[in-house]
């Protein structure tokens, strides 16, 4: 009897213990799947792309100012060139549930000088699903400047 309740406590303790690592892992994980949106907003805005930048932020694409500034900014921002991060701050740093938060990033493409965006994204943590939408990206700000 007592053998049957330290096996029961053992396979019960394991249990707890993989789930809590599961969360953790998922987690953990969101900064690079932001991290990866990102770069494919910042992609898209060097190749001068704005309807690409629009699809992968949608909910500026429903704002109509929110769309025809992007448009505008993503014309300006046309460099040629392989687009490199030089420096990530997520939104959020771990979340459980859905939290919302301004990043910034730091870029270059090609040859060219960097540029400083803030980006607002809205991250679901594992126990809201796990996944990241990108609401917004700023125009470019000072090298120094935060996104407050």
């Amino acid at each position: 009897m007592r053998r049957v309740t330290l096996v029961t406590a053992v396979v019960f303790g394991l249990f707890v213990f993989l789930g809590i690592s599961f969360l953790l892992a998922r987690a953990l994980t969101g900064q690079g799947a932001e991290r990866e949106r990102v770069l494919d907003v910042l992609r898209a805005e060097a190749r001068g792309d704005a309807g690409a930048v629009l699809r992968k932020l949608p909910a500026c694409s429903r704002e109509p100012a929110c769309a025809q500034v992007t448009r505008q900014r993503v014309a300006q921002l046309k460099r040629p060139g392989t687009v490199q991060i030089l420096n990530y701050q997520p939104s959020v740093r771990v979340t459980m549930t859905r939290r919302a938060g301004t990043g910034r990033v730091a870029w270059r493409a090609g040859g060219s000088l960097p540029v400083v965006q803030c980006v607002k994204a809205l991250r679901e943590g594992p126990l809201t699903g796990g996944g990241v939408e990108l609401l917004a990206i700023s125009k470019p700000i000072g090298l120094d400047a935060s996104c407050g």
